[in-house]
Parts: structure tokens; sequence; C-alpha cells
């Protein structure tokens, strides 16, 4: 197969599967050849993410990583897909393990958030403990100039168990507690946008009906990205 990327997913599953959905859906096809070449590296028994960057002493989630690029050098994809946030973590030793290019989903989103806003504003973070423990939005928009919200403890509550319960455990799109976040986000602490740095809350944000605010949704960027680069690369080959 030529003119192919790799996705590397499973973390979690759910929100793979919406990121697919997501990319066929979007692609313009009018017949099968149109569509995009891909590899989709499901690999859903990697360790925690959120749990590692938390405690060291919880397994890494790392060596399951860089096997995984191992294997993708083997193929040799044109580019590779990092679908979960949390493991942008990873992205330095990632990056380091291949030549092939990794796209980075945060800085995709925080240059989004550049076209449409201006230095100063604040922009809130919506993503696991982990992302936010490791700052992998923060640093990003702080570097552009914006003021970053950070959940406290009582929002980033909600936000993990809209996540972790609701999503992950019982695969139950909770769209009442997504609405009563954004709703903090934008009424109670005057955000003027925010970042949905999680699968699962992008997957959420899909089957939301009636949403009455704007944000920044990673995932759906990552997918318009993909989709650029991948008939930019069809195109002159």
């Amino acid at each position: 197969m030529e003119n192919f990327f790799s996705i590397l997913g499973g973390m979690g599953t759910m929100a793979t599967e919406s990121f697919v959905r997501i990319l066929n859906q979007r692609t313009h096809a009018h017949n099968d050849q149109e569509y995009l070449n891909y590899v989709m590296f499901n690999h859903a028994t990697v360790p925690d993410r959120t749990a590692y960057i938390l405690d060291h002493h919880a397994d890494s989630p790392l060596p399951f990583l860089l096997d995984d690029i191992e294997k993708q050098n083997l193929l040799q994809p044109d580019f590779i897909v990092l679908t979960c946030n949390t493991a942008h973590y990873f992205f330095e030793e990632l990056q380091a393990a291949t030549k092939i290019p990794i796209l980075h989903m945060p800085r995709e989103a925080v240059s989004e958030v550049v076209k449409h806003h201006q230095p100063g504003e604040k922009i809130a973070v919506l993503a696991t403990a982990g992302t936010m423990s490791a700052k992998v939005y923060q640093n990003e928009l702080e570097a552009k100039g914006f003021e970053v919200l950070a959940p406290d403890q009582e929002l980033q509550a909600k936000v993990n168990h809209l996540i972790y319960h609701d999503v992950k455990e019982n695969d139950f799109i909770n769209s009442e507690l997504y609405l009563e976040i954004l709703s903090d986000v934008f009424e109670k602490y005057g955000c003027q946008n925010a970042i949905l740095g999680c699968t699962e809350l992008s997957l959420v944000h899909e089957l939301t009906k009636n949403d009455p605010y704007p944000v920044i949704d990673a995932q759906s960027i990552l997918a318009d990205r993909t989709i650029e680069i991948a008939l930019t690369n069809r195109s002159s080959k």
C-alpha cells in the first residue's frame, strides 16, 4: 500500500472509533478509491497514561508506545496520527524514535485558537488530570500569550467523571454533565473559549445536540489536518 498514514489509537477505543468515523465522513469521496489509505493501531492494552503521569510507580505506557513506533517504522507510513491527548506527554521520546513525522494534536489545536482569539484572552483546557498535570496544553497556550484556565478541584472532578465513569467505563454520553461543565467554563469563569483536550470529551461533543457553546475540539482539528496532509501527499506522488 502506498500513500498511507497510520493511526496510533486505542486510548480509548471508543474515542478512536469516533476519530476514524469523523475522518471518513469528512473525506469527500464518491467511490471506494477516493477514501484515504491508513493503518490503525487500536492498542487498547497500553497502561493508563494519567495513572503513570500522576504516579511514576504505576506501569509506564512508554515501552508499549515505543513498540508501536518500532512496528510503524517497518511499515513506513507517510506520517503518524497520535489520537490520545494525554499520550503527548511522551511525544518527544516517540518522535525521537522515528524519522516519520508524528502530528502533534495539542499544537494543532492551539494553532486554531490563534486564528480566532487574541493574546491575553482566557482559554480553558478540559482534559484528563494527567494531561493537566503534564501541562501539555497550558505550555503551548502560554507560549502564544493566552491566559489559561486550569479547572479547580470541583470542575476537574466533573471532567474526570465524564471521561472515566461515563464514557470509558459505561459507554454513556452524558450530555447533561458536559453542558454543565461548559456552562461553568463560559459563564462562571468567563472564558472566551475552551479546548476539548481529551478524545472522550470530543466524542461527547460530537454526539451532544443543541450545544450552544463554541469549543476548540482537538480531535476534530486533528481529523481535518490529517485529511489535508494525506490529500496533499497523494496529489504530489
